[in-house]
């Protein structure tokens, strides 16, 4: 993947001239609806603190849909005194694209991200994520292993609902296999950040999205001091609860997920990497706003060190 500066001088060349010869500002991520959510319940993180410890209801599966490789200094901050000390370099960093399932024994299956839709590997001109996005995005060098379309065909009961982390092409590159009319929730503000970039990037965000709901965006309440910006208890049993971090975008959402097996905390791309979470190293230029990024990076990091028992999955590796 190429880094958001080396996509937007492409894309001002695509449109004809410079950024400033365009004169444009940029436009929302995607010209989809937005709603606030029905589903779900502003809480304060400490009623979640006080469940960590008793099992949950919720079975959880981690689905590889793609490997993949981009850029390392856009995934982990390259100019970090660990970093350097470690002497990473840039170049291509395995990753995968994930989808996650979650079974709830009395609200059904739902899924976080989407993983890769099924055109993408068998037709990709026709997929969702084509032409100068899936150039940029180096799309070629995903190796596809289990397209979301194909899981959901095998599941023995239907998608109730999808729960994204963001909205960035990587995550939701599968939306165009969820069927027609399965509800979508984001984070605040995730739909109508403009970026240049979604000048191109939008087409293909509303072609994934098309014939779903309007995006119901969670309706976190501001917490000052917690250790999120806020929380959300899904489905009002304390089993599942959205955590709002801001930063790598403006409605970046990780999920914490209170499992038969114990608490798993799905991070999103708070933290891409697995190197980058365990040596205390923030993720690098593919952020919205870095310094706020840092910022919800370190609140996840103290939230997890604080309870060691809760497992993390990075948004991109294992």
């Amino acid at each position: 993947m190429r880094t958001r500066s080396s996509i937007a001088l492409s894309l001002a060349a695509v449109l004809g001239g410079t950024l400033a010869f365009t004169g444009l500002t940029g436009c929302a991520a995607t010209s989809h609806g937005t709603q606030r959510s029905a589903l779900g319940v502003a809480r304060p993180s400490s009623e979640l603190l006080a469940l960590l410890d008793q099992p949950g209801p919720v079975e959880l599966e981690t689905v590889v849909s793609c490997d993949w490789a981009v850029e390392r200094g856009g995934l982990i901050n390259l100019d970090h005194p660990t970093a350097k000390a470690a002497e990473l370099e840039d170049g291509d960093e395995p990753i995968q694209v994930f989808f996650h399932a979650l079974r709830h024994p009395e609200k059904g299956l739902f899924i976080v991200d989407t993983g890769v839709e099924t055109a993408l590997r068998d037709a990709p001109e026709k997929a969702a994520m084509r032409g100068l996005v899936a150039s940029a995005m180096n799309m070629e060098k995903m190796k596809v292993h289990a397209p979301l379309g194909e899981w959901l065909a095998k599941q023995p009961q239907p998608l109730a609902g999808v729960f994204l982390t963001h909205l960035h092409p990587d995550h939701i590159s599968g939306m165009a296999d969820v069927p027609a009319g399965t509800p979508v929730y984001t984070g605040p503000g995730e739909a109508a950040d403009r970026a240049f970039l979604n000048i191109v990037v939008q087409a293909n965000s509303d072609r994934a999205l098309a014939g779903k709901p309007p995006l119901s965006e969670w309706t976190f309440t501001r917490e000052e001091a917690g250790p999120f910006d806020g929380a959300v208890d899904i489905f009002g049993d304390g089993s599942v609860w959205a955590l709002w971090l801001p930063g790598h975008t403006p409605g970046s959402t990780a999920y914490l997920v209170r499992t038969t097996k114990g608490p798993v905390l799905l991070a999103g791309d708070v933290s891409h990497t697995r190197w980058g979470w365990e040596h205390d190293v923030e993720p690098g230029s593919f952020n919205n706003d870095a310094d706020r990024a840092s910022v919800s990076f370190q609140k996840l990091r103290a939230f997890a060190r604080a309870h060691p028992e809760v497992e993390v999955r990075m948004g991109h590796q294992h």
